[in-house]
């Protein structure tokens, strides 16, 4: 056998790599600086519990860790090329361990220690990261407070603030336990190596997987090989084949669907995450069970990607109105059609519900109001029945008044459905022409008599500003538009409109000329039949107007710029809170309500692990409420708002709260 002669691989423990190697490990210079969040350190610190847990032959595998001696002063160093976000999260949580036990193990703490210092040295730590933050990193391994000069928040203080909430100190030896059952390939390099090579070969070769690729394995990963058929031909292919490319969407909106919560997406596995804790362990019964019920839903998506699909002319019609303004309202919709499906609600109650969806829609858009992020709301309102979700919809439905002022100066939005629907005619191949052009000739003409050359400059501004809107847009079969495009409107009233078979644009050859009064004439009629088709449920004033529920938030990853003018109020049931930073609002929430609903504070803290804690355990900044109730105000802005959104749930409070983002927020 030919050996490989500038690279070692060898499978090891990595406790055991950590422990016993003299060497330090250093991050270079030209890492990238450390970034694990919380929701990293969190799926990291469960897959360690569940090993514990296993059979002592199972160990947890963490990949490659990519190394190489330092070529410079013979000093020991090694310099880590890849693996430095993993080692230093281990690190991290063994400092959380020993800080717990030292005063109480010392036996358990001296092993922990081992891994964390050099036995020559206890106040060198073994790994020395990006240069620019080892002094932070140190003073948290280390347990020593910085000056107030020196001291900085950093991700090293929130994960090892996390790991210290999570893990208790009865606990401390299961995760020891789980932690020794690690392990990883130690690749070293030689001299002669290329490391920038190797590192990209390890890092960019293949595709990552996707979202439904990772579900896919986890469901079928601790199967043995009969069980995956069955599970694969009897619902994941019948899943694929219903969803198609659509897969991907399809999971998202079934989760947004079961738990009224939105699901993230870009650039992460939010749908994986949030799958993986709606079906936290699944079993062979339970999967079964399960995933009859994807299947079952998943045909449902099916026809609400091609409605013509769907046997009842009317549902499947209303279907693809819906479609006219994208996939967003899904989650509901599924839950809508499949209610109908068992008998739950009449046929006559599902229409209804699609026709309230698409005046939520419209409307919304009219106003110039996002129609973005409605949908979780919308869902968790339908759980509590088909009033609970009509009152939910008045509630965040523009007004009639507002609507036809928008109308009446604002460009269309969807305008080839609107007119469609108006004129009774959906389905043809009609497209929307401007009566008077966006851009109209010199030549062009109103009336046959004045050229666009002779108007005013304010008149040719109004005809333009109104150009977009409602009155002055129609509907024209395709042969006769592309004949019709740019022509004045004597030419296009007699030789084109005249010939269509669309009676609302026929309609248009009995009008003698075309000018601004003619548009607003025509946007004042067809705003009544707009106001009767799209209907505003209910009588309830307007309360949202740019509001965002509280459970509806974004929860953003670290601190992106302008965070710390996210929002520009928080509106507390029905306080006005000049609030503009989570970090800000978690804090307020959370003395708030220690005085309005402690026991529900606590009981939500005790569950989760944090954030009120017995004392002032580690450093950094802290707000006490009483002598064994402290909080700890150091996390990443994630976990702030997720644990905002807990507390206020498990309070009762979440639909009273409301967030207004900023434009820096809305930016963001």
């Amino acid at each position: 056998m030919v050996t490989a002669t500038n690279v070692d691989a060898t499978a090891v423990s990595t406790i055991g790599w950590l422990s016993t190697s003299e060497a330090t490990i250093v991050v270079p210079v030209y890492q990238r600086q450390y970034r694990w969040d919380i929701g990293g350190c969190e799926r990291l610190l469960a897959d360690i519990r569940a090993v514990s847990d296993a059979g002592p032959g199972h160990r947890h595998f963490l990949g490659s860790i990519l190394s190489s001696a330092n070529a410079g002063d013979g000093s020991g160093e090694l310099v880590l090329i890849d693996g430095q976000q993993r080692i230093t999260t281990l690190m991290l949580l063994i400092a959380a361990l020993h800080h717990t036990v030292k005063d109480d193990d010392p036996g358990l703490a001296a092993e922990l220690s081992a891994v964390l210092v050099h036995a020559d040295d206890p106040t060198r730590t073994r790994l020395r990261p990006h240069r620019a933050w080892a002094e932070i990193f140190d003073s948290v391994v280390l347990d020593r407070r910085l000056s107030e000069h020196d001291a900085r928040d950093s991700r090293f203080d929130d994960n090892y603030a996390f790991f210290r909430s999570q893990v208790r100190g009865e606990e401390v030896p299961r995760i020891w336990r789980g932690l020794q059952k690690l392990e990883h390939v130690a690749i070293s390099l030689g001299t002669d190596a290329n490391a920038q090579q190797i590192f990209e070969s390890l890092n960019s070769t293949g595709a990552p997987l996707r979202d439904h690729e990772l579900i896919h394995n986890y469901l079928l990963m601790g199967l043995s090989h009969e069980e995956q058929l069955e599970i694969e031909d009897s619902f994941w292919v019948p899943i694929e084949q219903n969803t198609g490319e659509s897969i991907g969407s399809f999971w998202r909106h079934y989760l947004v669907m079961t738990t009224g919560r939105e699901v993230a997406v870009a650039g992460e596995r939010g749908v994986y995450d949030a799958f993986r804790q709606r079906f936290p362990q699944l079993g062979l019964e339970t999967l079964r069970q399960q995933a009859a019920e994807w299947r079952e839903f998943s045909e449902i998506y099916r026809i609400l990607l091609d409605p013509s699909l769907e046997q009842d002319a009317e549902i499947g019609r209303q279907l693809a109105w819906v479609n006219a303004f994208g996939r967003g309202m899904y989650p509901l919709v599924l839950r809508a059609y499949h209610d109908h499906a068992r008998g739950d609600i009449e046929k006559a109650a599902l229409v209804e519900t699609l026709e309230q969806v698409q005046s939520l829609l419209l409307r919304r858009a009219v106003v110039g109001v996002s129609i973005d992020r409605l949908v979780a709301r919308m869902c968790r309102a339908r759980e509590a029945g088909v009033e609970s979700l009509e009152r939910a919809i008045a509630r965040i439905t523009p007004s009639d008044e507002r609507v036809r002022v928008a109308l009446k100066y604002a460009e269309l939005p969807f305008a080839g459905y609107v007119l469609g629907r108006l004129a009774g005619v959906d389905g043809t191949d009609a497209e929307v022409d401007h009566i008077v052009p966006l851009a109209p000739f010199d030549t062009w003409s109103g009336d046959g008599v004045r050229a666009w050359a002779d108007y005013t400059e304010d008149e040719q501004n109004s005809h333009r500003a109104l150009a977009p809107t409602l009155g002055n847009l129609v509907l024209l079969e395709e042969p006769l538009l592309e004949r019709a495009l740019g022509a004045s409107f004597p030419v296009k009233r007699d030789r084109f409109y005249a010939s269509s078979a669309i009676p609302a644009t026929r309609s248009l050859a009995e009008v003698p000329a075309w000018s601004t009064a003619a548009i607003t004439e025509r946007s004042s009629l067809l705003t009544e039949q707009f106001l009767t088709l799209w209907k505003r449920p209910g009588a309830l004033e307007i309360d949202d107007d740019g509001l965002t529920p509280i459970l509806d938030a974004h929860s953003r990853r670290g601190w992106p710029h302008g965070w710390q003018r996210e929002f520009d109020y928080v509106e507390y049931r029905g306080e006005h809170w000049e609030v503009h930073d989570v970090k800000h609002l978690f804090h307020r929430v959370f003395l708030r309500l220690w005085a309005d609903a402690r026991a529900d504070v606590v009981r939500f803290s005790d569950r989760r692990g944090g954030p009120l804690f017995e004392s002032q355990a580690w450093n950094g900044e802290w707000e006490a409420f009483d002598a064994t109730h402290h909080l700890y105000l150091g996390w990443d802005s994630r976990y702030m708002m997720t644990a905002v959104q807990g507390v206020l749930d498990e309070a009762g409070l979440a639909a009273e709260v409301f967030i207004k983002y900023s434009y820096i927020g809305d930016a963001m």
